[in-house]
């Protein structure tokens, strides 16, 4: 039944595709690869916020190929906040030679193809994406998505089942006993995003 509501939204958000080039969207994927991801923003309103960067990074055999990273950096039209700018470093004079919105969703997209996609909160940096596909191609992702704080909250539950799992990124990096790579961007959150993937994964099996 999961199965039939799931098809049956994928062919309706296939039907509202603007232009077939996206048709590969669609496709099912035989790469045998996952794209992880993270957005920096403006803020945490998928409304009314804009991307700033997007950085990906591919998995496959159980390996983060990070020789495969992707990351590009957006034109916004908002002035980015001072408190923004303490998250994620990201300045004015750092999108001098950014792409606009559609160059770097494009390429995006061609990067991701219809591979899963893996994130931390994933939900937030969807609809951050659709945000932007939603008035070019007229859809929404429809990439399988993959939760990492699920699968962490599911595998630690069973170990304090009447306590309360914290999910914050910086205690399941420490709990999965993964180094943190120091600089908060894009590309080095989706790599220890890919990491402790692996780690809760590779302990499931």
């Amino acid at each position: 039944m999961f199965s039939f509501i799931t098809n049956f939204k994928k062919n309706a958000n296939r039907k509202k595709l603007k232009d077939s080039a996206f048709e590969f969207l669609f496709d099912d994927d035989k790469s045998g690869e996952y794209v992880v991801f993270d957005t920096e923003t403006t803020g945490l309103n998928p409304k009314v916020d804009e991307i700033l960067s997007i950085g990906a990074v591919k998995i496959k055999d159980n390996r983060v190929l990070t020789s495969q990273t992707f990351e590009v950096f957006l034109q916004n039209s908002k002035e980015i906040s001072s408190n923004s700018i303490k998250i994620h470093g990201i300045r004015p004079f750092d999108l001098k030679d950014a792409k606009t919105t559609k160059e770097g969703i494009v390429e995006f997209l061609n990067f991701i193809g219809s591979r899963p996609l893996i994130g931390y909160y994933l939900e937030f940096d969807v609809a951050m994406i659709n945000r932007y596909t939603k008035p070019l191609l007229g859809i929404n992702l429809p990439n399988k998505m993959i939760e990492v704080s699920e699968i962490y909250f599911d595998k630690t539950i069973s170990l304090i089942p009447q306590g309360n799992i914290d999910l914050r990124f910086d205690t399941i990096l420490k709990n999965c006993s993964i180094p943190n790579m120091g600089a908060h961007n894009a590309v080095n959150d989706a790599i220890m995003t890919a990491m402790i993937y692996l780690k809760l994964t590779k302990e499931k099996e």
